[in-house]
């Protein structure tokens, strides 16, 4: 049967990055598939033609901040909730798909209100996330206060999903949430948006290259994501310069935000800034583009818990990854993977170095990378999952 689907989202969406990219996948996958979605977001963000979204209404005092932990978003939580509340009694959801901690505390109590059964989509610790964020310290009262409601939210829902088996053994080994109340459904990609430059399209990435003024004969290694320190980039940024003093046929391109001059000035006081472009936000159906000016792709997040999707889309358009060796990076390359231990920026460059140097292992690695994300992260069966899950929580 087809379902009414009321999809809560705390946050700004869409703004082109992680745990949007998934709500707007997961969207599309389920009206594909015949069902009504209708998502219910913050006043902030863009709006996409083909999305069923209503916002709350904004308030003057909002922070900019657009990413991660604000005080302002207790209020916009609540206004949140309220708008939730108007929607639920007005569109009549069967079922209530709540992302984020916040959006499975607004979910639960509507659940209990209005008997909507709720799944929780789950991609990575609320506490962690506000350590990493340094929104609290670790191991003091606030953090053992944000474990507790935690706790309390993750038994909300009917069912979880969990972006990954690393998220999933966070879920029962530090919150000890019931195995039977959780399914794994792993970020996904869309293979047919995400592929290899075909030959009519390289004239399109030269004229990239062209703009950002790197030279033909230099190679690129590529990153697309938050720009913070849990994301890894202070320690990206030290293994550049480590890569970048003993050779001069390599150039970065680092595509994302906030926190854009920040990086800028550390590259400057690196001396690296001529060989390291920062072009800002690029809209999520133009990263196939900017992927494909690299010949290596990078993933040097260090934070623990969060999933990281970028990087299966870096498989799909068949690029060799260098990551840190965290179980998440293994979950998703596999054995295909070019791992450095965790924070080490030195082995981090070395690593990038033994891929720029053997070409041809590279392009056999991207393309075995490519090939493991056709077979293991389509939306499609992606869909097919949360369909099931649905079938399940209605009974």
């Amino acid at each position: 049967m087809s379902y009414r689907v009321l999809m809560i989202a705390p946050t700004s969406f869409f703004l082109d990055y992680g745990c949007h990219v998934r709500i707007l996948e997961e969207t599309r996958i389920l009206q594909k598939l015949g069902h009504r979605v209708k998502i219910v977001t913050y006043p902030l963000g863009r709006n996409l033609p083909d999305l069923d979204i209503e916002r709350t209404m904004p308030i003057p005092w909002r922070s900019s901040k657009e990413v991660g932990p604000s005080r302002s978003k207790i209020l916009i939580d609540v206004l949140l909730a309220l708008k939730a509340l108007e929607v639920t009694i007005r569109f009549k959801p069967q079922v209530i798909h709540a992302h984020l901690h916040e959006g499975a505390l607004i979910g639960g109590v509507l659940s209990r209100l209005l008997r909507v059964p709720l799944v929780f989509d789950f991609q990575g610790s609320l506490t962690s996330e506000m350590i990493d964020h340094r929104f609290i310290k670790p191991h003091g009262l606030l953090s053992q206060l944000a474990q507790k409601v935690e706790w309390h939210i993750d038994r909300m829902p009917k069912v979880i999903l969990a972006s990954s088996t690393n998220a999933e053994r966070v879920l029962t080994n530090e919150f000890h949430v019931p195995a039977d109340r959780i399914i794994v459904l792993s970020d996904c990609v869309d293979a047919d948006k995400f592929m290899p430059v075909l030959q009519g399209e390289s004239d399109r990435v030269h004229k990239l290259r062209a703009q950002l003024k790197i030279p033909s004969e230099q190679k690129i290694v590529v990153y697309i994501g938050l720009l913070d320190e849990y994301r890894g980039i202070g320690v990206l940024l030290d293994a550049a310069s480590r890569l970048l003093a003993r050779r001069t046929d390599v150039h970065l391109v680092i595509v994302g935000f906030p926190n854009i001059e920040r990086y800028k000035e550390r590259a400057h006081g690196l001396g690296i800034a001529d060989r390291v472009s920062f072009p800002g936000r690029v809209p999520h159906e133009d990263m196939p583009l900017w992927l494909a000016l690299g010949d290596v792709a990078v993933e040097p997040k260090v934070s623990a818990t969060e999933a990281a999707g970028k990087v299966l889309e870096y498989m799909a358009m068949g690029l060799p990854v260098v990551a840190f060796d965290v179980p998440i990076m293994r979950e998703y390359l596999g054995e295909h993977g070019i791992y450095a231990p965790l924070g080490d920026a030195r082995a981090f460059a070395d690593q990038i170095a033994v891929l720029l140097d053997d070409p041809a292992r590279a392009r056999a690695i991207g393309g075995a990378l490519r090939e493991r994300a056709i077979a293991r992260f389509s939306w499609e069966h992606a869909g097919r999952e949360i369909e099931r899950v649905y079938d399940q929580v209605a009974r």
